[in-house]
């Protein structure tokens, strides 16, 4: 029997929302086909942000490693969805509490009932730091989240990417987990090799476990 797949990437086109001042994704077309050509060939301009992205550490440590080195282990395996819908602010360690017994090392959490992929949330939800300690205290080496940040859209001080940095977490921001019930999956969503980028644009995908 094929194990079920849930597409948790947001669609990339033009008018995709991104952080404020930040490069929208455009297209055009550098070829395209015709009695001269035989292909169709787009140029593409974009934030490494756009979309479902992983984060490097060079985003937010002036000597941290560039995505395009990071080790891929994070980014595949087993993981466990957390709903904290309507959660508030910030998603504290009492939203995640009734699912955090035996965790995976990788733990996403759902905080919209609707994501809005359509446009930017200003008001978005984020990680209390404290929560990102006790899931790292717990062996969890990947978080992710349905909003654009793991901290609040208007932080200077970036405190839960602070942690993850002082921690070696690895993270994955703007997934799209309305359909994805609560439980554990098998998580796939490899960054690209850029190897002096701050950031990749991944294919996030969750896997039904195999059953024995």
């Amino acid at each position: 029997m094929n194990q079920r797949i849930w597409d948790i990437s947001p669609p990339v086109l033009e008018g995709a929302p991104v952080f404020p001042g930040d490069t929208p994704y455009r297209q055009r077309w550098a070829a395209t086909i015709g009695p001269s050509c035989p292909v169709n060939v787009s140029e593409i301009t974009l934030s490494p942000h756009v979309g479902a992205h992983a984060d490097a550490p060079l985003h937010y440590d002036p000597d941290g490693s560039s995505i395009g080195t990071v080790a891929l282990a994070p980014y595949l395996g087993r993981c466990r969805v957390i709903h904290a819908i309507d959660c508030g602010p910030l998603v504290e360690w009492a939203h995640l509490a009734h699912a955090v017994q035996d965790l995976p090392p990788r733990v996403l959490v759902r905080t919209y009932r609707r994501a809005p992929i359509e446009r930017w949330d200003g008001a978005l939800a984020a990680y209390a730091p404290a929560t990102v300690e006790r899931l790292a205290a717990q062996g969890v080496m990947l978080i992710g989240i349905d909003t654009a940040s793991i901290d609040p859209a208007d932080s200077k001080t970036l405190d839960s990417h602070q942690v993850i940095r002082r921690l070696g977490l690895r993270v994955l921001e703007n997934l799209v987990l309305d359909e994805v019930p609560e439980g554990d999956y098998e998580l796939i969503a490899l960054p690209l090799k850029l190897v002096t980028a701050d950031a990749s644009p991944v294919r996030a995908v969750l896997r039904e476990l195999k059953t024995s």
